[in-house]
């Protein structure tokens, strides 16, 4: 039988270039003419599994140039010692930095024979002892604690190039071990705690030989100090990165002497210049550190980089007892002597750690873990949001904020949780019975993924970065490193993707389950292998915003039992409470969710809605954790939730065929209550799809307006029509025509949710109908309308408002046009042809209400303008209002409608214009603010910045008092001085959630401030 022929060297992965054929006959891996040398197969084999195959010749070429003599041992060592092959070859293929560290010092590819060890990886004392001899310290030196123990014998910049040799040497041998089993699979994989361990240890050895090194650097008279290094974050945990800026904080006190007794106060060592030593050395050290191999970062600490670099125990203790915040106990979660006085760091640790295990019972707890959360996210640019493997959705972060935060609030009364590393502390909470075992083990799976990919793509350069690459060389490269392959007709690459995706989704998933699925298990009796205690699962509901008690009795009422709907339930709640969470009233969502569940329990569609469609979930809970209004209409208008999640359908509808459609439907009724409650039920739906659309954004102000403004005028004509069949089938015919005038926000176009419906009515009799007997009957409809229209039903009332007829209360509720004639030219008052100014047709005879308007214009619109006694009565009027209509106790600069610079300065100071103006000026006749302001611009009435002045404050403070009704389910002008209803409010005109609600404030007195500065120039000026 012939022999099979020999393969060319470049089919091993190779690009077939003279460049790489030079490379390989250099290493002795192929002959002259590219076929692989006899006994190379395995090298090539293992070059063809590395991370980037080309880059591990390449630089293999480098090396054995470079070793010159010794090249032919490394060939040696290649061919025959697996080991070495796969971690020199992983090397050489992973990370071009420390492949040209291994060029630049090829006497160090003997120490990859080393086997790792099966705990340490590496022995951590060889690490001590290789960074120690490196500036000549000796194994028996004592431990530098400051300006006591072993300094240095080399120091100062020449410190630096043998300590960062060491560093790398340390380093190449946990790398090595840990990208070998991507090149030989026989070899056992690292376990990832094992390698950010071995990290650890490394960098923990270099801190406490750059202290040596720094207390070698001191003066001769500096005072004598003791000083403890306690690392925090990944260093603290012990789950350091291959390039991570190390997170450390500094604790100093004297040295441990016989001191005279403590009243003998003028021996005590100066503290002064014991800090004063203790700083020059913290400083020198973090230098070094930063030379030699990453940054050290002691921005944790009490003030952050204001404060001062080192502290002593004592003032330590007064920081945390009186002015941490949250985030800080949180960063001592990890605190741990690392360097130093290890004596000294344990006093710190007793200090800090007593803060950290009752901080979840502090008041601010929840806003400042919620605060912290989104200031994560949002710093995250949109750009490298999908290539974030650390603070993305689904990241690192979110792992590790998960279980830091079960720790705190499970920690105060389990001391098994009290440990520091993200994975230990995720199998204690397992344990525990805080997370499920599933859960628990599909988080830490996922976590282990995202952090070998991180350390993956740290080694490729030895960068200090979380983002994935957005080259598909890279991530090919990145992707083989860490053992993926090509998988049919997927690259490696994309095969990773593909598993980043996975994993990033059961981050973002189990995000939701650890924190609400086993709160559910605590109260709802299904059978599972987690259970919390009624006392933990109140705990952990507190620490995220709930009161404990009302939160537990909702979720039992929606999940007992073993009903269709309390599964459903149980699927649903863990993403709603995790929305409800983050809303300014958690307990409000939850208990608004409670009532419509219940409300709509019979509706078969509802719960299987929310189920399947994601989308419509979430945003339930958004808009029930902000809206008391939207709960309400919701509960009798669930269609509306078919549209939710489509915001194009949300915002399609159109106001005029809503109101026809709405009509079309009353018509059908046969009584006139029938009719107005068909009205009233389809304004109801309407009024929660315009909420919906406002809350989360897709309709702007006049939309709304408009939107609330034709629906309102439909259901009056509903009622209208409905009222006057009822009472001609009662009475016989009515001989003569009656039109519904709409006055204030309802002529004006301008309604709110929370709006009443300003109304008059105007009657005229047929040619020779009895003028008594027509009007008799009009009023009867009027009333009719007004009863059916306002009286207690499941569906909002429209209040009708008639004050505004001639004569008030006590005028005639239906009068005809000659009586309007008449009252207008003998009786009338000057506020009375302001309230005109907004008289439009809404309802009834369309004729008679084109009629009404051309009356009213003349009495409205005077020729001439006003007279100089009616614009100081108008002038006084508002006077008055100022001072006595606004209610007592109100905050005059807060108050939407009558506070300075609101709806009610606007208003008057535009239509004082109209008043004076609207006979010459054709614009002006108008019954809406804002057109009328364009008016009075155009006409050169008033300023372009006056104009922008006023039209911003009129648009905020309406938009103000929509978000104050969806916010309260009650109409209110009074902007609330604190408290949830503050942060709803702020959060439904678009602010940010989780921003300070006083910015919404402050935006809003600026906003009323300058505009009544406008109208103070404007209402007091004499007409030019």
């Amino acid at each position: 039988m012939s022999r099979p022929a020999p393969r060319a060297a470049v089919r091993y992965g190779l690009p077939d270039t003279d460049r790489t054929q030079a490379d390989l006959a250099l290493a002795g891996l192929a002959t002259p003419d590219g076929l692989v040398a006899p006994g190379a197969e395995p090298v090539l084999g293992a070059i063809s599994r590395a991370g980037r195959p080309r880059l591990a010749v390449a630089t293999l070429a480098r090396l054995l140039t470079a070793a010159g003599p010794d090249a032919p041992a490394i060939t040696a060592a290649l061919r025959d010692e697996r080991g070495l092959r796969a971690r020199l070859i992983a090397i050489l293929g992973g990370s071009s930095a420390l492949g040209d560290h291994l060029v630049a010092h090829p006497d160090a590819w003997p120490t990859l024979r080393v086997e790792p060890l099966q705990v340490a990886l590496v022995d951590p004392t060889g690490t001590v002892r290789s960074m120690a001899a490196a500036v000549g310290l000796t194994p028996e030196a004592a431990r530098c604690t400051g300006t006591d123990g072993a300094r240095a014998p080399i120091h100062g910049p020449e410190a630096i190039p043998p300590l960062r040799r060491a560093y790398r040497d340390r380093l190449l041998l946990i790398a090595a071990h840990d990208l070998a089993p991507a090149v030989d699979a026989t070899l056992e994989v690292v376990p990832l705690p094992s390698v950010c361990r071995a990290l650890t240890d490394l960098a923990d050895a270099t801190l406490q030989t750059a202290l040596a090194v720094a207390a070698a650097e001191l003066p001769p008279s500096a005072a004598p100090c003791r000083l403890s290094v306690v690392a925090l974050g990944k260093a603290g945990a012990r789950e350091l990165n291959y390039l991570s800026d190390v997170d450390v904080l500094f604790v100093a006190d004297h040295p441990v002497l016989d001191l005279p007794a403590v009243g003998d106060q003028a021996n005590d060592p100066p503290e002064s210049a014991m800090l004063a030593t203790a700083s020059q050395l913290a400083s020198s050290m973090m230098r070094i550190c930063g030379s030699v191999a990453w940054e050290v970062d002691a921005n944790l600490r009490p003030e952050g980089a204001a404060g001062a670099l080192v502290r002593t125990p004592a003032s330590h203790r007064a920081y945390y007892s009186r002015w941490a915040e949250t985030w800080e106990f949180q960063a001592m979660l990890k605190a741990r002597p690392a360097a130093g006085d290890p004596e000294a760091g344990r006093e710190f640790l007793e200090i800090a750690r007593a803060g950290v295990w009752s901080a979840a019972g502090r008041d601010s707890f929840v806003e400042d873990v919620q605060a912290m959360r989104r200031r994560v996210e949002a710093n995250i640019p949109d750009a490298q949001r999908d290539r974030e493997l650390k603070l993305g959705p689904g990241g690192l972060r979110d792992v590790e904020f998960a279980v830091q935060l079960l720790q705190l609030v499970h920690g105060r009364t389990d001391v098994s949780l009290r440990v520091t590393g993200t994975l230990m502390a995720l199998r204690r909470l397992i344990q525990g019975g805080y997370v499920g075992r599933s859960d628990g083990a599909e988080m830490a799976g996922a976590y282990t993924f995202l952090r070998r990919a991180e350390h993956r793509l740290q080694l490729q350069r030895l960068r200090r970065t979380h983002l994935l690459p957005d080259s598909e060389v890279d991530l090919e490269w990145l992707a083989r490193a860490d053992g993926y392959t090509a998988s049919g007709s997927e690259s490696a690459a994309q095969v990773f993707a593909a598993e980043r995706v996975r994993h990033a989704a059961t981050v973002r998933r189990l995000h939701e389950k650890l924190f609400y699925r086993p709160l559910l298990n605590a109260v709802a009796a299904v059978g599972d292998d987690l259970r919390l205690s009624t006392e933990a699962a109140g705990e952990r509901l507190a620490a995220l915003g709930f009161s404990p008690d009302s939160a537990l009795r909702h979720l039992t009422a929606l999940t007992s039992g073993v009903s269709r709907r309390a599964a459903i339930q149980r699927t649903l709640l863990p993403v709603l409470l995790d929305s409800f969470a983050e809303c300014p009233d958690p307990d409000g969502g939850l208990l608004a969710y409670r009532r419509v569940s219940e409300a709509l329990a019979d509706t078969p569609w509802f719960l299987r809605l929310l189920r399947d469609e994601g989308t419509v979930a979430i945003r339930l809970a958004e808009l029930l954790g902000v809206s008391k209004l939207v709960a309400e209409l919701l509960l009798r208008a669930p269609e509306v939730l078919r549209l939710i999640d489509d915001d194009a359908a949300l915002v399609a509808v159109k106001p005029d065929t809503v109101a026809a459609a709405l009509v079309a439907r009353s018509r059908r009724a046969v009584a006139a209550q029938d009719a107005a409650d068909s009205a009233r039920s389809s304004r109801r739906h309407e009024m929660l799809r315009l909420a919906c659309g406002d809350l989360l954004g897709l309709l702007d102000l006049p939309q709304v307006m408009i939107g609330l403004t034709k629906v309102a005028e439909a259901t009056l004509q509903a009622a209208f029509e409905g009222a006057r069949r009822q009472v001609e089938a009662d009475r016989g015919p009515i001989q003569g025509r009656l039109a519904v005038i709409g006055m204030g926000r309802l002529g004006g176009g301008e309604l709110g949710y929370g709006s009443d419906a300003d109304v008059i009515y105007v009657a005229e009799p047929d040619e020779g109908a009895d003028v008594d007997q027509v009007l008799a009957a009009c009023t009867t409809v009027t009333e009719l309308i007004g009863r059916n229209l306002g009286r207690s039903s499941p569906d909002p009332a429209l209040a009708l408002d008639t004050a505004l007829r001639p004569e008030g209360r006590n005028g005639q509720l239906v009068r005809t046009l000659d009586s309007y004639r008449s009252y207008w030219r003998k009786f009338a008052a000057p506020w009375e042809r302001q309230a005109m100014l907004r008289a439009r047709p809404v309802a009834g005879d369309d004729e008679l209400g084109a009629e009404f308007v051309a009356a009213a214009d003349e009495f409205r619109y005077p020729a001439d303008g006003l007279d100089h006694h009616d614009v100081i009565e108008i002038r006084r009027i508002k006077a008055r209002v100022d001072t006595e209509r606004l209610p007592r106790g109100a905050d005059p600069t807060t108050h939407v409608k009558l506070g300075r610079g609101g709806l009610s300065d606007v208003e008057w100071t535009v239509q004082l214009l109209q008043l004076q103006h609207g006979g010459r000026v054709e614009g002006l006749r108008t019954t809406a603010t804002l057109p009328a302001l364009d008016a009075a611009l155009d006409a050169g009435l008033i300023s372009r910045e006056q104009a922008r002045r006023l039209g911003a404050a009129w648009t905020l403070a309406a938009r103000v008092r929509n978000a104050l009704m969806l916010v309260l389910g009650k109409p209110e002008d009074q902007i609330p001085r604190q408290g949830h209803a503050l942060e709803a409010t702020a959060e439904a005109l678009g602010y940010p959630r989780g921003s300070d609600p006083g910015e919404f404030v402050d935006d809003y007195r600026r906003t009323a401030r300058r505009a009544r500065r406008a109208v103070d120039q404007l209402f007091d000026r004499d007409p030019g």
